[in-house]
């Protein structure tokens, strides 16, 4: 997480806020003034530890939607940076151009050559513009799937990082076929023939997340989101207002409990007390042994178990009631 001074605080994490910068101030009085205050400040930053443990205990779904869009949350560069070893990065779709917010490569995780796909946020406003908030255009998901394909070929397993608040509505996508590069990608990602793993580890929203969605495994950080539509839009079209977006949040059943109730994810990982952006290192750590011990057990199967049970796993999702004719 960034140093004191740069770190942002949500609006439930005031209580920590306080506690920093009464930290701040002990550690400036003991510069000013000699003084040992090493146990006043110990004993703060023990009650940090378990404020974070309270807050993460109590979270409403809308307050996980904050959490997940927290300005100081590790994003997938940092997640492969601190999984991963020897990480190349590769670019562009071979049709259009490079795609910011969508980036891709091959990597070692434990040894073993993966590909590592996700969407990508930026850290500061500069970047954030540079990487389209990380809304990908029709060239972003046709790269994902030209690095897909590239995996398939020297059969290496895929893992994907989502992190999206939906793919780029703009005019100037819609020319190019949004929809039709997200509908492709799901068609292809449901017959490849290596390992794939999915993590939503922040916004999993609409299409933008699906187009990198499909795996033999899903899987959700315990402060992220997964649905159609985010919780401001859908205030937007039911109550013709943004106001409504904690009870959209809540009505959405978008947390990773309810997707795992649902059927729709296979597992929650957990992050570190308070949330991920409070330590990237645990927060990787956490995640890294999941993907590990995932791999090991798809390997087992053969391409043609896999594809087969992908297929079953995604037809079978949903539940709904016939009415009689």
């Amino acid at each position: 997480m960034p140093q004191a001074k740069n770190r942002q605080f949500l609006d439930f994490e005031r209580p920590i806020k306080e506690l920093f910068d009464e930290i701040e101030k002990l550690k400036q009085t003991a510069e000013k003034t000699k003084v040992d205050l090493s146990d006043s400040i110990r004993k703060l930053e023990d009650q940090v530890t378990e404020r974070r443990r309270e807050i993460t205990q109590k979270l409403t779904p809308w307050q996980k939607v904050q959490l997940s869009r927290h300005p100081d949350r590790p994003y997938t560069l940092k997640y492969i940076d601190k999984m991963c070893t020897h990480f190349v990065e590769l670019f562009g779709d071979r049709n259009v151009k490079d795609d910011k917010a969508m980036v891709g490569g091959f990597a070692q995780l434990d040894g073993q050559t993966v590909m590592m796909i996700g969407q990508q946020k930026g850290a500061n406003t500069k970047m954030r513009q540079l990487r389209n908030f990380g809304m990908a255009n029709p060239e972003g998901y046709r790269k994902a799937l030209r690095l897909m394909k590239l995996a398939e070929k020297f059969d290496k397993p895929i893992i994907t990082l989502i992190d999206t608040p939906g793919a780029y509505p703009g005019m100037e996508a819609e020319e190019r076929g949004q929809g039709e590069a997200i509908a492709r990608n799901i068609y292809e990602m449901m017959r490849l023939k290596v390992p794939v793993i999915c993590v939503v580890i922040g916004e999993g929203a609409s299409g933008g997340a699906l187009g990198i969605g499909v795996g033999d495994r899903v899987f959700m950080l315990e402060n992220s989101w997964y649905t159609v539509i985010s919780p401001e839009n859908c205030s937007s079209i039911l109550w013709r207002s943004w106001d409504q977006k904690e009870k959209a949040a809540e009505e959405l059943r978008l947390t990773p409990d309810n997707m795992f109730q649902f059927g729709l994810i296979d597992s929650i990982v957990p992050e570190p007390l308070g949330g991920a952006h409070w330590d990237y290192t645990e927060a990787a750590n956490l995640l890294k042994p999941k993907l590990i011990e995932t791999l090991e057990e798809l390997k087992q199967l053969s391409p043609e178990e896999r594809i087969e049970k992908r297929i079953v796993k995604f037809g079978k999702m949903g539940f709904w009631n016939e009415v009689p004719a």
